[in-house]
């Protein structure tokens, strides 16, 4: 079935607890790249769920792309995040490619990632110090990408750069994969998210038209702050609340049939457990309501949208570590088990801290906002 904006969440629930499901033990065992799950999602269009109506996608904005990636993170994290990076490089392509660009994204033909981390300025992506150079008619990027996801997967990668000859701190670009000088460092074998493909790509003079510019010379940090950063910090958020789900269903299920035989009784019975699982609960309703004010915020343009946006991202990648530290704390000797299911969330979850921005650098951008300071 195809989703609709009247089917979109049967059918999302359909294939996460399906296809991406069934896949997700393999994907993390193997470090590979969910292929099965992203084809799946592909064919019930919801990798068009942030793309126009207009060129084939549902239109359901940011509210749409976290419902989604939070039922998958349910489920596979490594997904949830190769869709995490598809939507926020379609919000990209949305705002300044070519409709055949955005017809090939929203039919999910086009898989979208950013190319943004560098060694040189790290978590501050917003000022990458790779280069492009005027050749003729053409445009030679270098520069050497940390970490993009989907590195060898993607379509194209929405690519920042140093200004070609504007001022300002940067310009995007949609440099196709495969393009001579592109060079990917290997395949990625991580701690968590071991199946999302996120490895360095280094660019060694690779032409692109100057058509390929996405917006403005210089007007890339516009473009990562007013429509990268606010929906890569969501769907970023929601990934979290996704993992803090599954942890909490699956320790209330280790509890309930996790028994003393002697005593006849569950840990569930145990107060102190119960705590645990109350305070799991708690967390994770408090940070999906605040992803969903966020969500809120930037739909109705309110004043406080960005404030919200960082404190979304930064809340949840330190709430979803709190909740599955608990969860590890309460199954005990049995969550170090990998059928157990919680130990795979745990390590997918410290992922979110260290994503640029990073938890830190959100805070500091929290602080100045309070403060009332300049946040760049």
């Amino acid at each position: 079935m195809i989703a609709t904006q009247d089917t979109f969440s049967r059918v999302l629930d359909q294939v996460a607890s399906g296809v991406v499901a069934a896949e997700a033990i393999a994907v993390d065992r193997d470090g590979v790249f969910p292929d099965r799950s992203i084809a799946a999602l592909r064919s019930a269009g919801l990798m068009g769920t942030v793309s126009a109506p207009e060129v084939g996608g549902l239109g359901m904005g940011f509210r749409g792309a976290a419902e989604v990636v939070e039922r998958v993170a349910r489920e596979c994290g490594s997904t949830a995040m190769v869709m995490c990076m598809h939507f926020s490089g379609t919000a990209v392509l949305e705002a300044f490619a070519t409709d055949d660009v955005r017809r090939a994204a929203a039919s999910g033909e086009h898989l979208s990632t950013l190319a943004f981390s560098e060694a040189g300025s790290r978590s501050h992506f917003w000022a990458p110090t790779g280069t492009a150079g005027r050749s003729g008619d053409e445009v030679r990027l270098t520069a050497d990408k940390s970490w993009v996801t989907s590195a060898t997967r993607a379509a194209a990668y929405v690519w920042s750069s140093r200004p070609l000859e504007a001022e300002g701190l940067s310009t995007l670009w949609l440099v196709p994969a495969g393009l001579d000088g592109l060079s990917v460092a290997g395949p990625f074998d991580g701690l968590g998210l071991r199946g999302n493909d996120s490895s360095p790509v280094s660019a060694r003079d690779v032409c692109v038209p100057s058509s390929a510019m996405l917006g403005s010379d210089g007007g890339g940090f516009d473009a990562m702050l007013q429509v990268v950063m606010p929906m890569f910090a969501v769907t970023s958020a929601a990934v979290s609340v996704g993992f803090m789900e599954a942890a909490v269903a699956k320790t209330a299920s280790h509890v309930r049939e996790a028994r003393y035989a002697h005593l006849g009784s569950s840990l569930a019975d145990l107060p102190t457990v119960r705590n645990y699982i109350a305070r799991m609960r708690v967390k994770t309703d408090s940070t999906r309501a605040l992803l969903w004010d966020t969500v809120a915020a930037l739909e109705t343009g309110r004043d406080d949208a960005m404030l919200r946006v960082l404190e979304s991202k930064a809340a949840a990648g330190e709430e979803a570590t709190e909740v599955l530290d608990l969860a590890m704390r309460v199954c005990g000797g049995a969550a170090f088990r990998k059928e157990t299911g919680v130990e795979r969330h745990f390590r997918d979850a410290r992922a979110a801290g260290v994503m640029g921005p990073t938890t830190d650098v959100l805070y500091d951008f929290i602080g100045k906002a309070v403060c009332g300071m300049e946040l760049f």
